[in-house]
């Protein structure tokens, strides 16, 4: 019996684990991933003086059935800053 619960509290030690990495993922790692390859797209369509500038703070939904995920408009502007010159991203 001892061994059974030493079993199951491993199991919820790397379930905790797993949703930790994937919280820390989701939250931080992929919006510095998701600015990165938006801010090349600039750079490549426009010119190396663009720079990528997230338009909404708000998280706007896929439209694509039960999908949860988050989509944020951006645009690429010169030098990153608001009425320079922008263009639209499309997502």
């Amino acid at each position: 019996m001892k061994e059974a619960t030493g079993e199951l509290n491993m199991t919820v030690v790397t379930l905790v684990a797993v949703a930790a990495i994937g919280a820390i993922f989701y939250l931080v790692i992929w919006p510095m991933i998701q600015g990165a390859l938006v801010s090349q797209t600039c750079k490549t369509s426009f010119g190396s003086e663009y720079s990528a500038r997230r338009v909404s703070g708000d998280a706007q939904g896929t439209g694509t059935g039960n999908s949860n995920a988050r989509v944020y408009e951006w645009e690429c502007c010169v030098n990153g800053e608001e009425g320079n010159d922008c263009h639209q991203v499309e997502n």
